[in-house]
């Protein structure tokens, strides 16, 4: 059976798990000031135009100003008396200091600034409503055959004002056109408050705030084949049932209740381990085999190794059902960690190209069920195959990790002896300067060890070599490889 598992015994984190059995197969955390700002609607202002980016920079109350291609720019802020002839400028469609109703499409990262739109989405339980923008809209990818149309039916009897877009969502397969259209009712009404809230005062500040990890999990992930949605919180339990009312969701009221075993929600079901396998670099595979995940700026990287499955057999088979395997957490893992942007799968050697094509479409199926918008190409000739995943929020690493304040992220630091050398190197640097009278080396008590023991001899030369210059060595025990810091006096 499959469950959603909402863990709320710590104020600090609240936990969303979805289970099958007792296997994890999608997880969503959010912790008080780390709250998703995806999706958040704000009226901005125009701070800056750059023509050669073909975008502008909106202040929308965030500390570093937003990014608004002119793409994303609905045709309502264009001035009123222009006609378009060809590409339209950036610098004819908007001014500076002109205020925008935005949504952010993607959060901050490092040091982007967030990614804005104009064109509003609003989410319901069963419909998207897009209203500024009448080309969109349509019927979810994930739904085929008949149900695709049936919802046409429905879709063409439902009353959506003029210049409005709109798409069903897989959760809307077998619902009724009125089902349909009180979803739609709520999202015009709430389309109206935020109209009425952006005239009340001037840019810039926040008009809609997303809702919290438990509205998003009811609103995305609620299917018919959800059994039963425990809760470990009273508290959270009645704020769950009235959510449920507000979605429009009676039908699943039944299937909320208060877990009140002695074993924590997440162990009783065996999925805290899993949950865990989310943070390590290193992911174990049944078959003895690992997958290890490495995320960058540019992309996130991921080696699949047959480590002890390589013993006996073939190699060939060993290879391939390895790969399989790894095709199968690889899916799980993005989901877990909410991995985005391009991914490159370094999958390991197969010959016969039957081999890659199954491993291929063994991917493929394994990604049907996750909500990102998610294109896969083949395997090359180098083994490697590239993919890419919508970005839905800051992944798990993003949101609960910070830089490690020693290497800076890097994950190694440089050896002791190799940066004494460089440090020596320094002091000669500082001390052949005009008017140096002394060179102080702040370093770390092992540094000035080797300095002072193994290399005294060389400080001694340098002070020989600049007549009068003085080299002083400072250990410092709150300072650790591979920061130093060296000063001319």
């Amino acid at each position: 059976m499959k469950r959603m598992l909402i863990n709320a015994t710590q104020q600090e984190e609240l936990r969303v798990a979805l289970v099958d059995g007792q296997r994890l197969y999608d997880l969503d955390i959010e912790s008080p000031g780390h709250e998703q700002k995806k999706a958040n609607i704000y009226k901005g202002k125009i701070t800056r135009i750059e023509p050669s980016l073909e975008a502008a920079f909106v202040d929308y109350g965030a500390e570093r100003h937003g990014f608004l291609p002119l793409k994303e720019i609905a045709r309502e802020y264009f001035p009123a008396n222009y006609s378009a002839h060809g590409r339209p400028n950036i610098k004819d469609v908007l001014r500076e200091g002109q205020e925008v109703i935005v949504q952010i499409d993607k959060e901050e990262r490092g040091n982007k600034g967030a990614a804005l739109t104009t064109f509003i989405s609003l989410a319901g339980s069963y419909l998207v409503l897009m209203p500024n923008n009448p080309r969109a809209g349509g019927i979810s990818r994930r739904i085929e055959g008949d149900d695709r149309t049936e919802l046409k039916e429905a879709l063409a009897s439902l009353e959506l004002p003029e210049g409005m877009g709109l798409i069903v969502r897989t959760a809307g397969v077998g619902k009724s056109a009125e089902a349909l259209q009180w979803d739609l009712s709520f999202r015009l009404k709430h389309w109206e408050a935020i109209k009425k809230a952006a005239e009340s005062r001037p840019a810039p500040f926040l008009i809609h705030q997303e809702s919290n990890v438990i509205v998003r999990a009811f609103r995305d992930y609620l299917r018919q084949d959800i059994g039963e949605i425990l809760i470990d919180n009273p508290k959270v339990l009645e704020l769950a049932r009235q959510h449920i009312a507000a979605l429009g969701r009676p039908d699943f009221s039944s299937k909320i209740k208060l877990y009140t075993g002695e074993i924590p929600l997440f162990s009783h079901y065996q999925i805290e381990s899993q949950i865990e396998s989310a943070f390590q670099r290193e992911v174990r595979l049944p078959s003895g085999g690992s997958i290890v995940i490495d995320s960058t700026e540019a992309l996130t990287a991921i080696d699949i190794n047959s480590a002890r499955a390589t013993r006996g057999g073939d190699i060939e088979e060993t290879a391939f059902n390895t790969n399989l395997e790894a095709a199968d957490e690889i899916a799980r893992q993005l989901r877990l960690r909410d991995l985005g942007g391009l991914i490159v799968i370094d999958f390991i050697d197969m010959t016969p190209v039957r081999h890659q094509r199954a491993v291929e479409n063994r991917l493929r199926e394994a990604v049907r069920q996750d909500r990102a918008r998610i294109q896969i190409s083949h395997i090359s000739r180098f083994g490697l195959l590239e993919m890419s995943r919508q970005r839905l929020s800051p992944s798990l690493g993003e949101s609960s990790h910070h830089v490690c304040p020693r290497c800076s992220g890097t994950g190694t630091v440089r050896d002791n002896e190799s940066l004494s050398l460089s440090i020596l190197r320094l002091i000669e640097e500082e001390a052949l300067k005009e008017n140096t009278q002394e060179v102080h080396a702040i370093v770390p008590v092992p540094i000035a060890s080797y300095l002072l023991n193994e290399k005294r001899s060389a400080v001694n030369a340098i002070e020989t070599r600049q007549d009068g210059v003085r080299c002083v060595i400072v250990p410092n025990d709150q300072m650790e490889t591979p920061h130093y810091h060296v000063v001319r006096v």
